[in-house]
């Protein structure tokens, strides 16, 4: 899955993959020896090269740092002694330098734990995104997708936000979902129902049942947060569950949990594809999309205990077609629910029918996630405030049928 990588503070001074911020502390110090040199003596600057080892600081390394303190006193010293006594700077303004040139270094340092601290929780956010979204092979099972996860936090690589591709022998299934909430409690749950989507995906003749199991996961891990102590609300997810059968290659079982409907989108349009409804995955007691319902206490009674009162399962859907051009979009509540200044939602289905009308190309999955993700960066000028997903999928043209 694509993703806006950590933009490191220096990486626009970079020319052809070479690090060249030292050009700018070089030019301040060469600039400002020149002026003092061709001012004269009623004009003097050469102590604000007090400044060059702190822009060093700044936009190089320590050892660069270094470099240039110890070039600003010997610059210092040889311009201020190129003028007649009683218009040096003396030694006052050396010992400034001085300093100055020490206090650059020292910041630096600290500079330099710091990034290397914030790349080490970087490297473990990476890991563990790639833990719980692992990456997923160019045409896994039949499917053509892309994806993109746009994080609000800048430097975040893994939120509440979760998705995968998991091919069995009753067919192919996908989910994509949005844990409610943040941090890593919102990080635990997206692992908890992955790992069961994983299982039982790959087992479960039916869609539904793989939809239970994961209402039951939920349940159970609720229970053991509330367990430990890390009780934190009644959380929840809303996902969409697709099933895209072998026997029937023009179909696809849709079963949204609370989420925004899947779109297909091709060169004929825009269109949402209706599906099974249920609560989002954690409310499904409430109203007995398991039948019978979930009861007792989730921290210690047993996770699959029933209700006395029957319910009545949620009223299942036909199957839509899904034609072979068209893409199958899915998007988290980041991209419904992206707002410009004005407070002007993203208008999705709009710009995407403008979108595949003007280039029926569009509709592939890779250019669709693309013109998703930069019509939201463009609407929001790119301050998102929640994690955005944007996960496209359509049968390759050999795997229909």
């Amino acid at each position: 899955m694509k993703r806006i990588d950590h933009l490191d503070q220096r990486e626009w001074l970079r020319v052809g993959g070479c690090g060249v911020a030292w050009l700018v502390p070089l030019l301040l110090l060469v600039a400002l020896a020149a002026v003092d040199l061709t001012t004269g003596e009623r004009f003097r600057v050469v102590s604000w090269i007090v400044l060059v080892p702190s822009v060093a600081a700044a936009l190089c390394g320590v050892g660069t740092t270094v470099v240039f303190a110890l070039l600003s006193l010997a610059t210092y010293v040889a311009v201020d002694t190129a003028f007649p006594d009683p218009y040096r700077a003396g030694n006052a303004d050396f010992v400034l330098v001085a300093l100055g040139g020490a206090l650059a270094v020292v910041a630096a340092e600290l500079r330099a734990r710091r990034e290397r601290r914030e790349g080490h929780m970087r490297d473990i956010a990476e890991t563990t995104r790639r833990t719980v979204l692992r990456p997923l092979p160019p045409g896994w099972a039949g499917l053509e997708h892309a994806g993109v996860y746009l994080a609000a936090d800048t430097d975040a690589r893994v939120g509440g936000d979760f998705y995968d591709i998991q091919p069995g022998p009753h067919g192919t299934r996908v989910l994509v979902g949005d844990v409610q909430g943040k941090g890593l409690g919102a990080v635990e749950t997206a692992a908890a129902l992955l790992g069961t989507f994983r299982e039982a995906a790959y087992h479960e003749p039916d869609l539904a049942t793989v939809a239970d199991r994961l209402e039951i996961r939920m349940y159970r891990h609720r229970g053991h947060t509330a367990a430990l102590g890390r009780y934190d609300g009644e959380r929840f997810a809303t996902a969409v569950l697709l099933g895209f059968s072998e026997r029937h290659g023009d179909t696809v079982e849709v079963i949204n949990f609370g989420h925004e409907a899947p779109l297909a989108v091709g060169p004929h349009g825009v269109r949402p594809l209706p599906g099974t409804e249920r609560l989002p995955i954690g409310f499904g007691h409430l109203t007995g999309d398991l039948a019978g319902g979930l009861t007792g206490d989730p921290a210690g009674g047993p996770a699959n205990s029933r209700s006395d009162t029957p319910a009545e399962a949620p009223m299942a859907v036909p199957a839509p077609e899904l034609h072979p051009d068209e893409t199958l979009l899915v998007v988290t509540d980041g991209v419904t629910e992206a707002r410009d200044r004005s407070g002007e939602f993203y208008a999705l289905v709009r710009e995407l029918d403008r979108a595949v009308t003007r280039d029926p190309g569009r509709a592939a999955p890779d250019r669709l996630v693309r013109a998703v993700r930069d019509g939201v960066l463009r609407h929001t000028r790119g301050r998102l405030a929640d994690d955005t997903t944007v996960f496209a999928v359509r049968r390759l043209p050999d795997a229909s049928g």
